[in-house]
């Protein structure tokens, strides 16, 4: 994408390159997809977040055109390709197994599709050499899949899929059969390949950082809707829903009843310890209003020391610590009844356990107005 239209979806009047308008689908009573309406633009490596059953995976399919849509519309590149077959759409899809042939090379899996479409060979062998290079396996050409690691598979099935110059590529948990350290790693080999590429990509996928590290943007879906659309920082720091902040990492979620305001600033109780806290919002609240006060982990500053410099603070007991090298993850079990989760990143390699928060510690949890959001949902 060029600099100027790196973001066409905050350009008003943009076109959008994928156009999905009211699509229903039905097995039966079963409703998998819900009336939903989606654009992605042009250069977008856009994710299809939820859980299992959430419709993401149906909805890819119906943009390849493995299954029909009970109703609605999907324009690509500005044509209906609400009933046209899979082998007519400028679109191809790689799929979580990657499907490769076991008895062919790495060479002959990339070609086979060029091959089919009656490609020259001349051709087929610039375009081949050409997509082994983009992903680095200009030397396993002559190998079986067998004799490739997970990592090298994955590439190899990204190729083929890239090698036919799809306007659309749709990839399907791409990255599930691949351990944590490779998958990682191959999350920024994907996003430096579709760069490079300008292809459209839409991933599925049910992992949240995967999904955050790799968007442009994010549909989050459940029950065959969406639930939330947008980047993906956006999403985290403001979700609009309960679910949205539970489902996209973690919030410790507080019931609350506005107060008086202060500038932008509100005042609430949390019920039903009538424990007074601030959150700031720019929306117009009314007293004896009811929300829930949404506080992610990694906002909240612990320590064995009061915390005077934040405008809102509790004291605790830990009761759970999970150490996670980077980071650590405390339980803390406050007066307010419930128990708040707070990550710590591990800056400082410990010397001795003078200083270092421990099981059944006393500590202060501290953290700002506008680090907290409020939720009617």
């Amino acid at each position: 994408m060029t600099q100027e239209s790196a973001y066409p979806w905050r350009e008003e009047g943009a076109t959008p390159f994928i156009s999905i308008r009211n699509i229903t689908k039905r097995f039966g009573n079963f409703t998998a997809v819900d009336d939903i309406s989606l654009d992605i633009y042009k250069g977008e490596l856009f994710g299809l977040l939820g859980g299992s059953g959430c419709g993401k995976t149906t909805l890819l399919r119906m943009l390849a055109g493995f299954e029909s849509p009970t109703s609605g519309s999907i324009i690509i590149d500005g044509a209906d390709m609400t009933q046209v077959p899979p082998y007519e759409r400028p679109v191809n899809m790689m799929f979580q197994s990657y499907a490769l042939f076991p008895h062919m090379s790495v060479e002959k899996n990339i070609a086979y599709g060029l091959k089919r479409d009656g490609v020259a060979r001349d051709e087929v062998k610039e375009r081949v050499a050409d997509m082994l290079a983009m992903v680095e396996l200009s030397d396993f050409g002559k190998r079986k899949p067998r004799q490739l690691s997970g990592g090298q598979r994955q590439r190899v099935a990204l190729a083929r899929a890239l090698v036919k110059r799809p306007k659309v590529l749709l990839l399907d948990e791409p990255l599930a059969a691949l351990d944590k350290r490779l998958r990682e790693q191959t999350q920024f080999e994907l996003m430096n390949i579709q760069d490079r590429t300008g292809v459209t990509f839409v991933v599925v996928t049910h992992d949240q950082e995967e999904a955050m590290t790799l968007s442009t943007r994010i549909a989050v879906m459940d029950a065959g809707r969406f639930m939330q659309i947008g980047e993906p920082a956006e999403i985290y720091e403001n979700p609009a829903t309960k679910y949205i902040a539970n489902f996209i990492g973690s919030a410790n979620l507080l019931p609350v009843t506005i107060g008086g305001k202060s500038n932008a600033v509100y005042e609430v109780l949390h019920e039903p310890s009538q424990t007074g806290f601030t959150v700031s919002s720019d929306k117009a609240l009314k007293s004896g209003e009811e929300f829930t006060l949404a506080l992610r982990p990694e906002k909240i500053l612990i320590d064995k020391s009061p915390l005077t410099d934040y405008e809102n603070q509790i004291t605790g007991i830990v009761r759970e610590i999970a150490y996670l090298g980077k980071l650590s993850t405390y339980r803390v079990e406050t007066p307010l009844g419930i128990t708040l989760e707070v990550t710590a990143p591990n800056q400082v390699r410990p010397k001795g356990t003078g200083h270092r928060i421990e099981w059944d510690d006393e500590v202060y949890l501290g953290w700002n107005a506008d680090s907290a959001i409020l939720l009617k949902d």
